[in-house]
């Protein structure tokens, strides 16, 4: 199926629907703001609440891939928070991303990308202003399992022939390894839609995840009891898009699929920002 949104900036292809660098000027004080109402909205009592997009990235990665995502979204009025993640485990990140949603007035649409959909379905479950998870080509664990467990519960993935071990030792005097992609092969395995010298750059960029954190156990899946999305990237090297399919299957996520590398929020962005707004149209009033 071929979805096209007409409009200034929306133009998907390749698009199967059942479904940092910045951050909006006063995100953290401000609760979810409204913008002109449509008539249907002005008949069904007025404006909607614009809630506040809280964007988790994932390994490899850091806010800014999310730069494409979060013009879009401020452009039409949503406030917009990219969060850090420090990549070190699933426990600790999900503490981590919990402070700043903490900080954060009004209702909430939570985004997390690859590992961050890890991070996310960890934090969100205790927050009733989270109304909706949306995943970009990302991990729904279920409690007792791992990132690195599903990686390779379905054969595709290619990561583990790509990535740079850096092992060191920590202040305890026990060692600990971080991966990197090798920047050589960062392209190809990571980001093949996204055009070469924008690709180099998130190579150099690349921020390392713990190989502590792909092995720690999940806890909590906060997509069992909040309304889920999901972008299914079905070119992706890292996340083979079987393994997607399954977890957004058993999450019932609405699910829109796409011809995508890993980076589809970078080689996609408009396409993400029209399910993330999806998402918050039918969940906040």
């Amino acid at each position: 199926m071929v979805s096209i949104k007409a409009g200034r900036r929306r133009v998907v292809t390749g698009v199967v629907s059942t479904l940092t660098a910045g951050l909006a000027l006063g995100a953290f004080a401000l609760s979810g703001t409204a913008d002109g109402a449509t008539d249907a909205e002005a008949a069904a009592g007025g404006p909607r609440v614009k809630p506040t997009v809280v964007l988790e990235h994932g390994a490899f990665a850091d806010g800014s891939s999310w730069n494409g995502v979060i013009a879009d979204l401020r452009a039409d009025g949503y406030p917009v928070v990219a969060a850090a993640n420090p990549l070190r485990g699933p426990a600790s990140d999900a503490a981590a991303l919990r402070t700043v949603l903490d900080h954060i007035k009004g209702p909430k649409i939570l985004v997390g990308h690859s590992y961050g959909g890890t991070v996310i379905s960890e934090a969100a479950g205790g927050d009733p202003d989270v109304k909706a998870l949306v995943y970009v080509a990302a991990f729904l664990p279920a409690p007792g399992e791992t990132t690195l467990e599903l990686t390779g519960k379905f054969p595709g993935s290619t990561l583990p022939g790509a990535l740079d071990p850096v092992t060191y030792r920590q202040a305890d005097g026990s060692t600990a390894t971080d991966l990197y992609i090798q920047q050589d092969k960062f392209r190809h395995q990571f980001a093949a839609d996204v055009p070469a010298g924008q690709a180099a750059l998130m190579a150099a960029e690349q921020r390392p995840i713990a190989q502590a954190a792909l092995e720690e156990k999940a806890t909590a899946a906060a997509w069992r009891t909040k309304p889920s999305w999901d972008i299914v990237t079905t070119e992706d090297l890292n996340i083979p898009a079987a393994v997607q399919r399954f977890m957004a299957e058993r999450a019932h996520a609405h699910t829109t699929e796409v011809a995508a590398s890993h980076s589809v929020a970078v080689s996609h962005p408009h396409l993400v920002a029209d399910v993330i707004e999806r998402a918050a149209r039918a969940t906040v009033r």
